[in-house]
């Protein structure tokens, strides 16, 4: 089974690293082709304004100047050409992908890409306590549990243009409470912040931010899945289409 991993925290990250070691409990035939620096909140983005550069670490890794689904397509359309992935996997990120975080996860949007092209793929990630960890993230839960989540869904028969976003607990592996199937949930979106800050030379710069984790989840999220300490697991589809509003805009333009 050829496997190619990817992730939006770049080709350098420690969980890039932890989901080279739990890819090769299921194959030897590992390729890598990620962001040549970070991109988280890349989301489904594609580099079109300047050309994208591709770098060859070794015969098995490269690196791409551009986003998640950059690093994907340039891994169907090139390097992997002639003889496809089986898998994809995204990840491991550092930091949960939960909720609307779908909507913005240059993780989740790299398994987009390959869902889009035919591809099993799978997104993968790593919630963490508290805001500034920066590397010293720890990825425990993903480690331990990463293969056991992944075995199952190696051959079900999951529908077309659908994906799996797999989330892991800000826990030790000990402490997880086991694998939960769930939606996807929705948070408050007044949760953002906008941090204000004043550069050396006198000018105002800002940071987007996260502020508390403020919310009620409903039964059965990913969100309550990781609150209550399990891996959640959730199926996701790329036709974003409301189907139930279809007939009540149909009947505004008889």
């Amino acid at each position: 089974m050829r496997i190619l991993l990817t992730n939006d925290d770049g080709v350098h990250a420690p969980g890039l690293a932890v989901l080279e070691t739990i890819a090769r409990t299921l194959s030897d035939d590992i390729w890598i082709v990620a962001p040549s620096e970070e991109q988280s909140g890349a989301g489904h983005s594609l580099t079109l304004t300047r050309p994208v550069r591709l770098r060859r670490h070794d015969e098995r890794r490269f690196s791409v100047t551009g986003t998640p689904t950059d690093s994907v397509m340039m891994a169907l359309g090139m390097i992997l050409k002639d003889n496809p992935p089986d898998l994809i996997l995204s990840g491991v990120n550092r930091g949960g992908n939960l909720g609307e975080d779908v909507t913005y996860s240059g993780t989740v949007s790299a398994a987009m890409e390959g869902a889009l092209a035919g591809v099993r793929s799978i997104a993968l990630s790593q919630d963490y306590p508290r805001e500034g960890m920066g590397d010293s993230v720890p990825f425990s839960a993903a480690e331990v549990w990463g293969a056991k989540v992944l075995a199952p869904l190696l051959e079900a028969p999951l529908a077309p243009r659908t994906l799996v976003n797999v989330n892991f607990p800000a826990l030790p592996a000990a402490e997880v409470r086991g694998i939960r199937v769930v939606s996807q949930g929705l948070r408050d979106y007044g949760r953002g912040t906008i941090v204000k800050g004043t550069d050396p030379r006198g000018y105002d710069y800002y940071w987007f931010g996260l502020g508390p984790m403020l919310h009620t989840p409903a039964h059965s999220t990913d969100l309550e899945a990781i609150a209550d300490g399990y891996v959640s697991v959730t199926p996701l589809h790329l036709d974003l289409t409301h189907s139930p509003t279809l007939g009540l805009l149909a009947g505004l333009y008889p």
